[in-house]
């Protein structure tokens, strides 16, 4: 039985496919596990590498995973994808995952931990809101416009189409006022939530000492900072000595939607895309 170097793992929800290659990258086995099967299997194995792309559940994987003593790999799947051959499938995703581990100059995505994954979460949690918002204040700007009601776009002018619905006086057919109102109530709560994000995001700033150097920089506020702080990956050696740092490849990163537009544009961060963070 040959010698198992490297394992592609493709990761899904309920069934999962593995590709196990030995040191010359000959097939060792092929096999499909169900989710509660795949630690166990694992654990069974002789220490090796274990490659997934860095999609949902990526990170938790990784962790899981190197806790049995594998090294632990994570690929962006922009990497693995020119790796897939015809008729794309589980086991030709997960061939494709052993096939990109293997290559010398591949680069990884660093796994995160938890307390990074929670940090991270204020963020996504704050942009969903954000585009929440932006939806409704769209879909009132909308409604109102058939009925003659126009305000410039903008966060600031929606004011006006709020008072203009609040005000018995408007044009606006009483019919509609009552529909139009649960949508003010809407923008209202999105309001609220957007204003606790940001001061928990402002009381991190404070806190945290990477954040507080990097609000030095002028341009950069506690939102930006700390999308920096807690999302931006950090030194990771790749397999091959050479070490990854911020700026030292040319993809970007755009998991700080939070931040602001000029800050996203700063150069000289991110390294490698932020897959799954």
């Amino acid at each position: 039985m040959l010698e198992v170097s490297t394992i592609g793992l493709d990761l899904a929800k309920n069934v999962f496919q593995m590709h196990g290659a030995d040191g010359s990258g000959a097939v060792a086995f092929r096999k499909k596990l169900r989710r509660d099967q795949v630690l166990k299997f694992l654990a069974a194995q002789p220490a090796c590498t274990v490659a997934m792309e860095a999609c949902a559940g990526g990170h938790y994987w990784a962790r899981e995973i190197a806790k049995l003593g594998h090294d632990a790999r994570l690929i962006a799947p922009g990497y693995v994808k020119p790796f897939v051959k015809r008729q794309k499938n589980d086991a030709a995703d997960a061939e494709a995952i052993c096939e990109a581990a293997q290559r010398p100059t591949m680069r990884f995505v660093a796994a995160k931990s938890e307390e990074q994954q929670a940090a991270a979460m204020v963020f996504r949690v704050r942009d969903l809101m954000v585009r929440q918002r932006t939806q409704t204040i769209n879909a009132i700007r909308g409604h109102l416009a058939e009925f003659g009601l126009v305000a410039a776009q903008g966060l600031f002018h929606a004011a006006k189409l709020v008072a203009a619905i609040e005000d018995k006086g408007t044009a606006i057919p009483e019919a509609a006022r009552p529909i139009l109102s649960l949508l003010v109530a809407q923008l209202r709560a999105l309001d609220e939530r957007v204003a606790v994000l940001d001061r928990e995001i402002a009381r991190r700033a404070k806190e945290d000492a990477e954040a507080r150097r990097l609000m030095t920089i002028p341009g950069i506020g506690p939102i930006t900072a700390t999308a920096l702080a807690a999302l931006a990956p950090s030194r990771q050696p790749s397999r091959g000595g050479e070490t990854l740092r911020r700026g030292s490849a040319s993809r970007r990163c755009n998991a700080p939607q939070a931040a602001s537009r000029s800050s996203a544009r700063r150069p000289g961060w991110v390294n490698e895309p932020c897959v799954g963070c």
